[in-house]
């Protein structure tokens, strides 16, 4: 094998389209035709163990299964996976390893849950959350021209929720554009299926943004941290723990982020506000700034 090749296990293609049409009674008692996103069971296994079962779109599940055992710190080589295979009929998708032998120390994990704030109601293993101090993120560089260039790009890729409603989006950016965009019922899908994608195909989040029209939490923190990307970016808001994890690995945390509005929530001395108009500047805030009384 070449030097330069990557291993890719065996994936199945079963994929599904995102919006089913039905119809509808408007305000007027008058039939229209719709589209809902469509929303379904899908039980990860490894080797057999039954991990996790999850409500998903199901455009791209065998994305969002190894991005899940990816972002929960189950497996953390791609290397000893030797197929992700998803069958829709049975609402399963199998994990196979080299080994044959699961997860490690997989019932110990199991007792230690933590039921999450994601859509849903979702669950990480209390060894994940041990291990986010581990992650040494890389100083990120942007520029307030940039953030607004991006903001304005990534606006226009939602094309599930414009047509359908009830999804949320997420991205893998670089400074003003979207690399690979993921729509799902829920945000911490979308996240799993992007870093799905980043690990078959050996991206490097580094110099990278997260964008996400959902609420910063905790649980996206960790996400994002755990894909190796320094900076988030939400339309939406943060929490109190999301943004106390972002402090602790300093993690620059951006929200509220539309047309040419964004506040900042950690993170402002990355930031070089080259868009200001003159009549606006003044002197920086303090680093490291914290609550306002």
């Amino acid at each position: 094998m070449p030097a330069t090749a990557r291993y890719l296990p065996v994936l199945s293609d079963e994929g599904l389209k995102p919006a089913h049409g039905v119809v509808a009674v408007n305000e007027f008692r008058e039939s229209v035709d719709a589209h809902i996103p469509g929303e379904l069971p899908l039980t990860i296994r490894v080797d057999g163990m039954e991990v996790v079962t999850l409500m998903t779109l199901g455009t791209q599940p065998e994305a969002l299964t190894l991005g899940y055992i990816r972002n929960q710190k189950l497996i953390d080589d791609i290397n000893l996976i030797k197929s992700v295979v998803v069958d829709w009929d049975r609402e399963l998708v199998d994990v196979t390893t080299f080994s044959g032998a699961g997860i490690a120390d997989w019932q110990e994990k199991m007792k230690r849950r933590i039921v999450t704030s994601g859509c849903g109601q979702g669950t990480i293993f209390s060894c994940t959350v041990d291990k986010l101090y581990e992650v040494n993120l890389s100083t990120p560089e942007l520029r307030q021209s940039e953030i607004y260039t991006l903001i304005r790009n990534v606006s226009q890729l939602n094309d599930v929720y414009r047509v359908s409603g009830a999804v949320h989006g997420c991205g893998l950016c670089t400074a003003t554009d979207s690399m690979i965009h993921v729509e799902d019922v829920g945000r911490h899908n979308a996240a799993d299926a992007i870093a799905g994608r980043m690990w078959l195909e050996g991206i490097d989040g580094g110099d990278k943004i997260f964008y996400t029209t959902g609420r910063l939490t905790s649980e996206i923190v960790m996400k994002t941290a755990f894909m190796g990307i320094p900076t988030l970016l939400s339309r939406s808001g943060v929490t109190q723990m999301g943004l106390e994890l972002a402090r602790e690995i300093d993690m620059t945390m951006i929200a509220r982020a539309k047309g040419r509005h964004f506040l900042i929530y950690n993170g402002h001395e990355h930031v070089n506000f080259d868009a200001i108009p003159p009549e606006r500047r003044s002197p920086p805030p303090t680093k490291g700034m914290r609550d306002l009384a």
